[in-house]
């Protein structure tokens, strides 16, 4: 946590690192993997047949924006319990269209879709720039293959301007049309041109949409963009087939504040989460001597696709969560109602960003459910179901808090507003495993640029590691209670 003269804590630094090492769902996953390899986790197959070992540690992908990974306990057997927290990697953003050339004004412009429920007005005149994946083709002696790569543009290349106020003076609020206002510039026409390296003329670009029924990918983006990515992936424009690219901020991460207290930062939510509870089992796992005599297993679940519901193959509403636990109880013994008995004893937290108080609108907030920074996690409640917290399940969590003295927090939206939700009712439902909503409290959430408080993402990491060390010989409440 942040400290009296200025020196900041070691989590809050590594958080930093992890974030400008993720500025899509697919580089923070690359990064776990990154961090769970260099701890001796091994990496599965789900096209494969596992061959698990009481402790070890092992993690899978899906999509190369989801992963899960897993420590066994020494003491496991078939039908005992998973500990999981479960996060998500995906946060609002832009992402480019399948054709995102256009050309308007003297403009290169890209043509971009809306993911999830951004603030978007909060994109406008800020540097962005692009990541995410890009699919290689090749062909070689009359077949074909396929790369897939990552990539990330650190330069600010676009820009989203807003109008002058000179030309909008009866704007009473900052409303944007999504579809024909929210355009990232790439450059003007006239240095787009003297600056474009293209492999294919308009000729040859012709002939190839008459010759094929798909368009080259060359018809389809700005030349400009394709070299830019090139470069980048040290390949020739040509050799691009497709890829799933996104607008990004260029401003890096940083720790500010007058006291160094906060986290200035885009995709707080949900990387802060999903950072504390990655390196929450890392830790919780490091020495020859952790597993040894926990009799359950240790799970983080990262799913991509949170913010538009999760209902896709690598989202929390898929079978993944359900594959995994039965893959691993079955793999101790063939019995399957085994994986139904262990589900029963199993425990989820849901951790997803929460709410802080705003000062400036107070009104907005229930009057006795006020998260603040510095608070500690909070503990997401609601009657309707939109998250998955009951008592029971919020006295476990509580009673760690208590054991090690950290801070917890209690959260509920006022009757007279709508309540967000999480992947917590929707694994909660689909597997029958008891859960609880938690999340650390920040400002700006769905903005292009968050704020967190830096003792608020210490606390979440310590409440996890605690979670996954102790929460064996604490769980003395019977799930039927």
């Amino acid at each position: 946590m942040a400290k009296a003269n200025g020196e900041t804590n070691s989590v809050v630094s590594d958080f930093i690192d992890f974030l400008n090492a993720s500025p899509t769902a697919f580089h923070a996953v690359e990064e776990a993997k990154k961090r769970l390899v260099s701890v001796g986790y091994e990496q599965l197959s789900e096209t494969e047949d596992w061959k698990l070992e009481a402790g070890k540690k092992y993690f899978f992908t899906r999509n190369h924006s989801a992963i899960l990974a897993f420590a066994i306990g020494k003491k496991f057997v078939a039908g005992n319990a998973f500990h999981i927290v479960g996060a998500h990697t995906d946060s609002p953003c832009l992402k480019l269209k399948p054709i995102s050339k256009i050309t308007k004004g003297g403009f290169l412009e890209v043509g971009v879709q809306i993911y999830g429920g951004g603030l978007w007005h909060t994109w406008f005149d800020r540097d962005l720039t692009l990541a995410g994946r890009v699919l290689l083709r090749e062909e070689s002696n009359g077949s074909v293959s396929y790369d897939h790569r990552l990539v990330r543009i650190l330069e600010p290349i676009l820009r989203i301007p807003t109008l002058a106020i000179h030309l909008d003076r009866d704007a009473v609020a900052f409303a944007v049309n999504t579809e024909t206002q929210l355009l990232p510039i790439l450059a003007t026409t006239i240095k787009g041109e003297l600056n474009k390296v293209v492999s294919k003329n308009d000729a040859q670009i012709d002939r190839e949409k008459t010759e094929h029924k798909s368009t080259p990918t060359s018809a389809k983006h700005h030349s400009l963009l394709l070299q830019l990515l090139a470069e980048q992936l040290g390949c020739d424009p040509d050799d691009i087939f497709d890829f799933d690219l996104q607008v990004c901020d260029a401003q890096p991460s940083v720790i500010g504040g007058a006291m160094r207290e906060f986290v200035f930062s885009g995709r707080l939510d949900n990387l802060c989460m999903t950072f504390c509870s990655l390196k929450a089992l890392i830790d919780s796992t490091s020495s020859d001597s952790s597993l040894e005599d926990e009799p359950g297993v240790r799970m983080v679940a990262l799913f991509d696709n949170e913010e538009v519901g999760s209902n896709s193959y690598q989202g929390a509403d898929s079978p993944t969560m359900l594959n995994a636990l039965s893959r691993i109880t079955t793999s101790f013994s063939t019995y399957p109602s085994l994986v139904e008995k262990a589900i029963q004893k199993s425990y989820l937290v849901s951790a997803d960003m929460a709410h802080a108080l705003h000062p400036n609108y107070m009104e907005k907030y229930e009057e006795n459910h006020r998260p603040k920074f510095h608070g500690g996690l909070v503990i997401k409640n609601n009657a309707s179901n939109k998250y998955a917290t009951n008592a029971v399940t919020a006295a476990l969590f509580r009673e760690l808090a208590i054991k090690h003295n950290l801070p917890v927090q209690e959260f509920v939206v006022r009757n007279d507003m709508a309540c967000g939700t999480t992947i917590g009712p929707i694994l909660a439902s689909g597997l029958g495993i008891r859960t609880v909503d938690v999340g650390a409290p920040q400002l700006s959430m769905h903005s292009a640029r968050e704020v967190c408080g830096t003792d608020d993402v210490d606390y979440s990491y310590q409440h996890f590691k605690a979670y996954f060390e102790e929460f064996s010989s604490l769980d003395a409440i019977p799930a039927d209670i």
